[in-house]
């Protein structure tokens, strides 16, 4: 009996590596029993209830460009409609998402340190900053940032968005952003609708 073919997916990479990072509670170990493959472990941390830990575990898994993307539309889905500057920053963060230079996640990072790193916009643009070649200013010695650091950074942002306004709220729109990042692993844009 041939065995079924998983879907390709973005959403990968070494699984006791990455839950090594998100640390899930002793209670979600068990749900994970047996996973060996990030996609069924998300799965099962979002139907054992550890959204949290499943949207930790996307963070990290994800390329950095789509985990930078995926942090953009959490943080665009629950923005308030008339704060222009986060939506700037948002748009800076996707600029790098667009095209990767040192340029567009300097402009970004700069952005986020100006505006404050308060906001799930914020970190996202942290997080394309993080996923350069250097942390170092401009004309100094390269510094490489950490390779978990996008990923914590992703994971900030995306905690963040879920509980902006109404932390009540947490739980229902982590489920709606596993969706998302979902879509992105397998070429989608991962778009979610404002107001959420």
């Amino acid at each position: 009996m041939q065995q079924p073919v998983s879907a390709p997916t973005k959403l990968d990479g070494p699984l006791a590596e990455l839950l090594a990072r998100v640390a899930p509670p002793p209670e979600a170990q068990s749900a994970l029993e047996g996973c060996t493959r990030v996609p069924e472990a998300v799965d099962r941390l979002a139907a054992g209830g550890f959204l949290l830990e499943a949207a930790k575990l996307t963070a990290h898994a994800l390329p950095k460009r789509e985990a930078v993307w995926w942090a953009c539309m959490c943080a665009r889905h629950t923005a308030p409609l008339d704060v222009l500057p986060l939506a700037e920053l948002c748009a800076a963060a996707e600029t790098w998402v667009r095209k990767q230079t040192d340029e567009s996640r300097r402009a970004a990072f700069e952005m986020a340190q100006t505006l404050g790193l308060d906001t799930p916009e914020a970190w996202a643009a942290v997080g394309a900053f993080w996923a350069g070649d250097s942390m170092a200013p401009l004309g100094q010695p390269k510094v490489p940032p950490a390779p978990h650091l996008t990923g914590t950074a992703i994971a900030g942002s995306v905690n963040l968005a879920a509980v902006r306004g109404d932390p009540l709220r947490r739980d229902a729109r982590l489920a709606r952003f596993l969706d998302s990042a979902r879509d992105i692993a397998a070429g989608g844009a991962g778009r979610l609708p404002a107001g959420g």
